[in-house]
């Protein structure tokens, strides 16, 4: 079933950028995607043009010199279950040249049209807000990389750590139509999604379902190491295979920069139905990245 579903991407390349998501192959209007390997020394020039864009480090080194400013990671995870991203934020009409410090450098990036200016901005991994979410089998870890608020146009970026055997996105929630209430306070945007995976081991997956409520979408796929879900509308629920932790990157992108989003009615009970916190959260801490060797 996943092989045949048009919402999961597989990489394209063993080196150099391995996914590239576009509102034209996603069939969407707003958000794209790109996943990239890199080799020491290695250079990335890009011009964002109208684009906003966020990179992500998920593992190695960087260095970045922009006609917006120049930064460098020195404490960059091996991987991205040994510590939390550090997050680059570029304004459109950057230009920038990114290098590879490390022997291997992996970084995922995302963009999308910005309609005001704003500064640019570097995320270190000991300022992301983590946020422990959820309860029971249903708890989960939210790094907070480019949360609402953050000083951006459109752009929404979040990495989550789901524990062997969990339920993630749950419960199941949506944002695909734009409500608004009667002071103005966005009560669900529009918004496309990525859902960019790893795995520790290459035999792990995860399952996530996308549908909507009149089923007119319904599609379960089983998404493995550097596979690309596209959510772009519907209800879409993950639940980690049991032996295995699973992590996904998202991006989001649409009519507003927030995180706003409807449950699906049929799981609103369970909000309140949690007793406790899974013990095994958090699963990956800033601390953990001062412990990395510099790879460079």
């Amino acid at each position: 079933m996943s092989k045949k579903s048009h919402l999961l991407v597989r990489p394209g390349k063993s080196k150099g950028e391995y996914h590239k998501v576009t509102p034209e192959t996603a069939n969407w209007n707003y958000l794209s995607f790109g996943a990239r390997l890199m080799s020491k020394d290695e250079k990335w020039t890009h011009r964002t043009g109208d684009n906003e864009m966020v990179i992500v480090l998920l593992a190695g080194n960087f260095k970045v010199d922009s006609d917006k400013g120049s930064w460098e990671t020195v404490n960059g995870r091996k991987d991205v279950f040994s510590g939390v991203a550090h997050t680059l934020y570029l304004p459109k009409g950057s230009t920038f040249t990114l290098t590879a410090t490390s022997e291997v450098l992996d970084i995922a990036y995302g963009w999308c049209l910005a309609e005001e200016d704003h500064p640019a901005k570097f995320v270190a991994p000991e300022e992301a807000p983590v946020v422990i979410f959820g309860g029971d089998n249903a708890t989960r870890q939210f790094n907070d990389l480019v949360p609402p608020g953050f000083g951006c146009s459109k752009i929404v970026v979040r990495e989550v750590y789901t524990p062997s055997g969990n339920w993630s996105s749950f419960p199941a929630h949506k944002h695909d139509e734009r409500i608004v209430d009667s002071q103005g306070n966005v009560l669900e945007p529009i918004q496309e999604e990525t859902y960019f995976y790893k795995f520790q081991k290459p035999e792990a997956y995860a399952i996530q379902q996308v549908y909507t409520l009149d089923r007119s979408l319904d599609e379960i796929v089983r998404p493995h190491h550097n596979d690309v879900v596209l959510i772009p509308k519907g209800f879409h629920p993950v639940v980690a295979e049991h032996g295995f932790h699973c992590y996904y990157l998202n991006f989001l992108a649409g009519t507003d920069q927030c995180l706003a989003n409807t449950t699906d009615p049929n799981h609103e009970w369970i909000y309140g139905s949690w007793k406790t916190k899974d013990e095994r959260l958090p699963l990956v801490t800033a601390k953990m990245n001062k412990q990395q060797p510099n790879n460079g």
